[in-house]
């Protein structure tokens, strides 16, 4: 069991490594959080289980499990929302892009995202009128 927990420890070590050359190497944003997603993602997912495997209690394996599932679930969709923010704010792609697939799919809201910092103004209620049968 302890060689197999080598094994996914070291793997994960080299995902990690490699996720790593390729946020140094990618030439723009959007293939860095491509590197950066698939490679971090698997690398914990890796080193998590070989802890879990180490370990053999109950309680790790499930807070292992929890956590790479957690992070399965997130990353792609923050790398998602970077990609896009990033495009609408108007990256350049790489100059050797092939394809843009996002021309005339996103683009900048003219609204802004969150809410001003001024305090607005409650409106005024409407004067009560009064009726020609109270005179």
């Amino acid at each position: 069991m302890i060689a197999l927990a080598v094994l996914l420890l070291l793997m994960g070590a080299a995902l990690m490594l490699a996720t790593g050359l390729g946020l140094m190497r990618m030439p723009d944003i959007f293939t860095r959080m491509h590197a950066a997603t698939k490679g971090a993602s698997l690398g914990v997912a890796f080193m998590l289980l070989a802890a879990a495997l180490a370990f053999q209690e109950t309680g790790v394996f499930l807070k292992g499990a929890i956590t790479v599932l957690f992070i399965f679930l997130t990353a792609p969709v923050a790398a998602n929302l970077l990609a896009r923010a990033a495009y609408a704010q108007k990256t350049p792609l790489w100059k050797k892009s092939v394809m843009d697939e996002g021309r005339g799919k996103i683009s900048v809201s003219a609204r802004p995202a969150s809410r001003s910092t001024t305090k607005r103004r409650r409106p005024r209620p409407a004067k009560a009128r009064r009726s020609k049968r109270g005179r």
